[in-house]
């Protein structure tokens, strides 16, 4: 017998992912609930205040497993930001590739659709992009960055790999992580006091 909490949490995987296929004001309850097999009557019980409230749901559970994604590569590159920065536009590059280029961010797809947003939503979803660019600057200090060069390097990482997502979907090519990864270590992310040539030289061994 399939426990009570599974029509929840199969709504909220399915609007998840639904809002990072197609994003927010183009996904209906109706396709939600057909989708996830969820029984209309179980749906509105779950979430009484419906679409918006599945929302929050899915944007908490997103930020965590994000939040989550990035603290096991910082705990897998202790102390090196270069190594950090490449498997951090690999992991991103790597989930656009088995989506089959279809998964945008869904923090980002809902940040374009901000008319369409209560101001719950809209906290939610600034929420997560500060409390996930945290985890990346939170790693950068560990490496030996001051806090400022911490916090405008982690900055300018989440906003290049939110833009990578859209090229990519575009071009259907994991590329442009590659080429992004390539320039932070070169520029944002080389360690203090050591060249842009020296940090490329160094990550790729020669």
């Amino acid at each position: 017998m399939p426990r009570k909490t599974d029509a929840r949490d199969r709504a909220i995987a399915t609007a998840e992912r639904l809002f990072r296929i197609q994003g927010y004001t183009a996904t209906g309850l109706n396709q939600i609930i057909e989708e996830s097999g969820s029984p209309k009557g179980s749906f509105y019980f779950h979430f009484p205040r419906g679409k918006s409230q599945l929302a929050e749901e899915a944007i908490d559970h997103y930020v965590a497993s994000r939040i989550a994604v990035l603290r096991d590569i910082s705990a897998n590159t202790t102390g090196d930001a270069l190594s950090f920065v490449h498997q951090l536009f690999g992991t991103f590059a790597a989930e656009m590739i088995a989506s089959d280029f279809q998964y945008g961010c869904l923090m980002q797809n809902l940040a374009n659709e901000l008319p369409a947003l209560d101001a719950d939503l809209t906290k939610r979803v600034a929420r997560g992009f500060v409390d996930s660019t945290a985890i990346v600057a939170e790693h950068f200090r560990g490496c030996g960055f001051t806090s400022a060069r911490a916090s405008s390097t982690a900055a300018a990482l989440v906003a290049a790999l939110e833009g990578a997502r859209t090229i990519a979907r575009l071009e259907r090519t994991a590329a442009i992580f590659e080429a992004l990864a390539d320039v932070s270590v070169q520029g944002w992310a080389a360690p203090e006091g050591r060249s842009a040539v020296e940090a490329s030289s160094r990550r790729r061994g020669r």
